[in-house]
């Protein structure tokens, strides 16, 4: 997840050169990140039913191969649609191949402090978004965005075929009858699906937007992608943190919780606030976002039981998918049509109190 993650979240260190290779605006840019997003989170529902099908280490070989080859791929184009298709497809399908599957083998190891588990697992997420954009920033500056895509390509390939080896679950001891259609037509499905539906819109717009905003207020290049490192120290503390919490007072409640923080530090960057302003809004961001991903998971075995988890989760991360494939661009164009991020921040900001005045009407029958 470290490795898988790093990659996809340091796309704010290579938003404005290739943007300039490119001559791209802020909207044509951002589908970069939306198409990848989209995938990664679209193909769990595919890659949580194959791991659970056909097993982790399958699956997990699949995205070493095209994880590493849709990046060194990408360090080839030369026109921006082709730039769509391998880095989406390539850094799309390795996400989904490294994470949906990933976490429904750590949760089907766990019955008691399940969430602490899982907590555990996904701190690889803050581990890969504090150490990948400050990596690609330096090996930008040394050798270019697209020798960089090569590096970070080999070394895709390598760590994900080495964690596919070593993968596993284990084997049931009965015959499966949980039904991933059943789980889905449920009215607590729903609430989950609309809630995290429209907090992929807020955010992702954060993720794609927050470096090159830092960088339009005159924060340098080392300095904006260091706000990428802040939410990774702290989203690594929220996933360890939250997780034992969530275990002791109550998964759903603190799913909630993290909600609630995630839209309230919106008003933070809403404020236009200097650097140090836009520290805290990355840590607090960052922290509450950890949570959310450490206890979805755990929400949903809550509700639905540990078979079958791989396709329960990747079903409810297509919603997800979609914020991430429309936000940031249309984040993007609202930038592009005003000179402003202001607009951008504010509608993201509607959409993150949406998800929350959503997830709130969910209560554990």
């Amino acid at each position: 997840m470290a490795l898988v993650f790093g990659v996809a979240y340091s796309f704010g260190a290579f938003f404005a050169p290739m943007a300039a290779e490119f001559h791209a605006g802020s909207g044509a840019t951002s589908v970069f990140f939306s198409v990848t997003a989209f995938l990664w989170f679209s193909l769990g529902a595919v890659s949580g039913w194959a791991g659970d099908r056909y097993g982790t280490k399958r699956v997990l070989l699949v995205g070493a191969v095209t994880m590493g080859a849709g990046l060194v791929l990408t360090a080839f184009v030369h026109q921006l649609w082709l730039g769509y298709l391998t880095y989406g497809l390539g850094v799309g399908v390795g996400v989904a191949c490294g994470y949906v599957p990933m976490v429904a083998a750590v949760g089907s190891w766990f019955d008691r402090r399940q969430g602490l588990a899982i907590g555990v697992a996904v701190s690889g997420i803050g581990v890969g978004t504090l150490a990948g954009a400050p990596a690609a920033t330096a090996l930008i500056a040394a050798h270019g965005w697209r020798a960089t895509y090569v590096i970070f390509g080999i070394i895709s390939f390598v760590v994900l075929g080495g964690c596919a080896l070593l993968a596993d679950r284990p084997v049931r001891s009965g015959p499966v009858r949980f039904s991933v259609g059943r789980a889905i037509r449920s009215r607590e499905f729903g609430i989950l699906y609309a809630s995290v539906l429209l907090q992929g819109f807020g955010l992702f717009t954060f993720f794609v937007h927050l470096v090159p905003y830092a960088e339009s207020r005159g924060a340098g290049r080392y300095a904006a992608a260091a706000l990428l490192g802040v939410v990774g120290v702290f989203s690594t503390l929220g996933r360890l943190g939250l997780g034992p919490v969530a275990d002791r007072f109550g998964r759903l409640r603190t799913f909630q919780l993290a909600v609630f923080a995630m839209a309230a530090s919106y008003l933070i960057w809403l404020s236009e606030p200097d650097y140090f302003g836009l520290v805290v809004f990355a840590a607090i961001m960052g922290s509450a976002y950890g949570g959310w991903v450490a206890i979805s998971p755990s929400v949903l075995a809550e509700l639905f039981g540990t078979e079958g988890l791989g396709g329960t989760v990747g079903a409810l991360y297509t919603g997800a998918g979609l914020g991430a494939l429309l936000g940031p661009p249309l984040a993007g164009l609202v930038v592009d049509a005003t000179g402003s991020y202001r607009p951008a921040i504010a509608g993201a900001m509607v959409l993150e109190v949406a998800s929350l005045a959503v997830i709130l009407t969910l209560n554990r029958r």
